[in-house]
């Protein structure tokens, strides 16, 4: 390998575009090729980035011997296929979420890229940024209390995609947070879906996941609500904490408001058996370093690929929000009935509820195959 690790950029729209500005950006990295179906989008990029090579042909530039790396920023549904080509052709693979849409074809990813020697991440973005990071010191360190509940809100008019549905589109930030947070996978899930826009696929969701401790957590995902919101929210006994990545000054608040059972030596009073303590205090709004959570997750990726170490977003993390993804749209598919994830008994025994006799009826990508 040289001294700058050589980048192929594999899908360039929106948000591939902020790949390759990181990458180039970066002392010890260079994009060597940019990778697109798409021939009018290549000649717009060359206007912009004169240096790299441009190709429809993604097997042309994984023969470009100056590649060492791949960024994977194609459609969900694509992930799977463009990522096992450039593991077999040796190369080391950061994929955008969700890794693939099945856990078969997720765990065959995992599988390859340990085969090859080679670095496997996946793109959780939201496990690079500092107001989540802090979060999580706050739970670790226990000041929030009693842990006794999650929920997040990820909405906005679109945009509106053409291979998978709302929750597979955005519910895995969420999870990957949850995830993150608790340092836990949920044991079992609850979803229910619509497709309010006369789509063919789901755009709205609502998700439960049930994690250790009886710890729930709760997931809004809409592609038809006007308000656009990105939020994630943490209740314990001492304090609540919530998280709006859209709030450029205050992206974090601690409310030192909480309740809990009533300690009481005596026994419970004879008018009720529950008393609580209901505590009330300030709002903080912690001083957090501001950082690009994408440049951190692209120096992360770089850092892994030059030291060998494994990714805190790495395959394995990755085949496990595919999983729960998984087990989600079985739910969806049952009406909302509950799915265990099967975690130890492998894939075929993941929804161990509702199979019998149900309702089944398909939900795009996001079905279970």
């Amino acid at each position: 390998m040289s001294e700058q690790l050589g980048l192929l950029i594999v899908g360039c729209g929106y948000w591939g575009v902020n790949y390759v500005r990181n990458f180039m950006e970066m002392p010890n990295t260079r994009v060597v090729a940019i990778c697109d179906q798409r021939a009018e989008r290549l000649r717009e990029l060359r206007r912009r980035f004169p240096e790299p090579a441009l190709t429809t042909d993604l097997q042309k530039a994984l023969r470009l011997r100056s590649v060492d790396a791949v960024v994977v920023c194609t459609n969900a549904a694509s992930h799977y296929e463009v990522a096992r080509q450039c593991l077999e052709a040796g190369k080391h693979v950061l994929v955008e979420k969700p890794m693939a849409t099945s856990s078969k074809d997720a765990q065959q990813l995992v599988d390859l890229a340990e085969v090859k020697h080679v670095t496997l991440m996946v793109g959780h973005i939201f496990l690079y940024n500092n107001a989540v990071r802090k979060i999580k010191s706050y739970i670790e360190d226990r000041s929030l209390g009693e842990l006794y509940y999650l929920y997040a809100r990820r909405t906005n008019l679109g945009p509106i995609r053409c291979d998978v549905n709302a929750l597979w589109d955005l519910a895995p930030h969420d999870v990957s947070i949850f995830n993150y947070l608790l340092g836990a996978r949920p044991a079992w899930v609850s979803a229910v879906g619509t497709q309010v826009l006369h789509n063919c696929r789901e755009d709205v969701g609502f998700i439960v996941l049930g994690y250790p401790d009886n710890i729930l957590g709760h997931v809004h995902v809409s592609w038809a609500d006007p308000l656009k919101v990105r939020e994630v929210v943490v209740v314990g006994s001492d304090k609540r904490i919530v998280f709006n990545d859209l709030d450029p000054l205050e992206r974090v608040r601690i409310y030192e408001k909480g309740i809990a059972p009533a300690i009481d030596e005596t026994g419970p009073a004879s008018y009720s058996e529950h008393q609580f303590s209901i505590r009330d205090g300030d709002i903080i709004s912690p001083k957090i370093e501001f950082n690009e959570p994408l440049k951190a997750q692209c120096q992360h990726f770089v850092d892994c690929v030059e030291q060998g170490c494994p990714p805190l977003s790495d395959g394995r993390e990755g085949l496990e929000v595919v999983q729960v993804m998984e087990a989600i749209a079985r739910s969806v598919s049952l009406r909302g009935a509950p799915v265990e994830i099967g975690w130890d008994q492998g894939q075929d025994n993941l929804a161990r509820v509702g199979m019998e006799g149900s309702h089944e009826r398909r939900t795009g990508v996001g079905a279970v195959r």
